[in-house]
């Protein structure tokens, strides 16, 4: 907080506030700006875009909080929890900024040298140019104006400035390797705003959250805003359930509003276990009798080039006796829609099986050994108690060809 206050952000003071929600203790960030903090019913409908950013993200954040918690609280990566939650803590201050006659339109360049002129590391003033420049595109987008005529009321204010800023560098101290989330829980009903009543998520919201897992639920409020969904968009590298993960930390954010669902952000903080980010994959199976051994291999390339971790076949016995094969594909989540698009492009099946399955793996790193012949790569396997390393073939396989040698003389020889 001290760090925080320090920064010496015009008017703004930052407060963190313990609160309970729904039984639960956490934290909630009071931001006032010039002493005053916005409320829920200060959301002025003046600026429309602005507007729902602001009141969003409040909502937003609590919501989001909340069902981030409950939802993902799970665990997914704490960082970005805790970024929410404060994020979403923050935001509840826009409101603040409502209040605010005292607070003038900024566009992005009025917003820029006020973080510019702040003790800030330059990752972190990259990171808050970065998310502002995901509202600023939406709202251009939804208001049909160009970027450089979007003119932030809430977003661009004071109090909106010290939540990004807060939470970008909140993320430089805590320095996830990745931060993860749950789908992000949006709210439902409507959200007033300048123009009239918009429906949940406000259009920006929407626009930003694009390619990333959404849901409604029954909560009538705006739990997600522009400013919450870009932080997210920023910040979070994949979406999903929780990774397998020995947990070290734990933060709740709470939202102002009271739900059914507690309205906290949960963020959890800790190490993958003996697992790379890479654990979840999908696999996707089909089982073919009429395809030549030519059209499969052709096929296979086609995985291979379309982004599958591992294609394979395995030789079955299926109705009526007819040998055939089954087709297996592997894959990350994100290349699922474009591998099931080929395999029903390159081969003659009319359905195809997808299973979710965690894949454990040993850390691996290269090394370069001074070996008899010359350097040659050698592969370190750790993980899980074990620890291995193997040659590179293909060094190995070049030595063999130079020397004349077989490739297990080549092997004796790496020491």
């Amino acid at each position: 907080m001290n760090r925080l206050n320090a920064l010496g952000i015009p008017g703004v003071r930052y407060e963190g506030e313990t609160v309970s929600k729904c039984g639960i203790r956490g934290t909630h960030m009071k931001v006032t700006v010039e002493g005053q903090e916005e409320s829920p019913e200060m959301h002025g409908h003046h600026h429309d875009h602005e507007h729902h950013h602001e009141h969003d993200h409040e909502h937003e954040h609590h919501h989001h909080d909340h069902d981030h918690e409950h939802e993902h609280g799970h665990g997914h990566h704490h960082h970005h929890d805790h970024d929410h939650d404060h994020d979403h803590h923050h935001h509840h201050h826009d409101r603040n900024h409502e209040h605010y006659h005292h607070h003038e339109h900024r566009g992005m360049k009025e917003i820029l040298a006020i973080v510019e002129a702040l003790p800030l590391s330059e990752k972190v003033k990259g990171d808050i140019q970065a998310v502002y420049s995901l509202i600023a595109q939406a709202e251009s987008q939804v208001h049909g104006h160009p970027v450089d005529q979007i003119h932030f009321h809430e977003v661009g204010s004071l109090d909106a400035v010290a939540d990004v800023t807060a939470v970008c560098l909140l993320m430089e101290e805590l320095a996830p390797q990745q931060v993860l989330a749950s789908p992000v829980h949006v709210g439902s009903g409507t959200v007033k705003c300048a123009h009239g009543i918009l429906p949940v998520p406000a259009p920006a919201t929407a626009l930003i959250l694009q390619g990333v897992p959404l849901y409604g639920g029954k909560i009538q409020s705006e739990l997600c805003t522009p400013t919450g969904a870009a932080l997210l968009k920023h910040f979070v590298s994949r979406f999903g359930e929780m990774p397998l993960m020995e947990v070290s930390a734990i933060g709740y954010g709470c939202g102002k509003k009271d739900f059914p669902v507690a309205n906290c952000l949960r963020a959890m903080l800790g190490e993958a276990q003996d697992a790379s980010e890479e654990d979840t994959v999908i696999e996707l199976n089909c089982n073919v009798d009429d395809m030549t051994a030519e059209e499969i291999a052709f096929a296979m390339e086609r995985f291979f080039e379309a982004g599958a971790v591992e294609a394979y076949t395995i030789p079955v016995n299926m109705k009526k006796g007819r040998p055939g094969t089954l087709i297996r594909v592997i894959c990350r989540p994100d290349k699922k829609e474009a591998l099931i698009r080929e395999i029903f492009r390159h081969t003659t099946t009319i359905g195809l099986r997808e299973n979710l399955t965690r894949r454990h793996i040993m850390d691996r790193r290269i090394t370069e050994v001074d070996a008899y012949w010359g350097k040659v790569r050698v592969k370190v396997s750790e993980g899980f108690g074990v620890t291995r390393e193997k040659a590179e073939f293909e060094d190995l396989a070049r030595i063999a060809r130079e020397r004349n040698i077989t490739l297990a003389e080549a092997r004796e020889f790496l020491l």
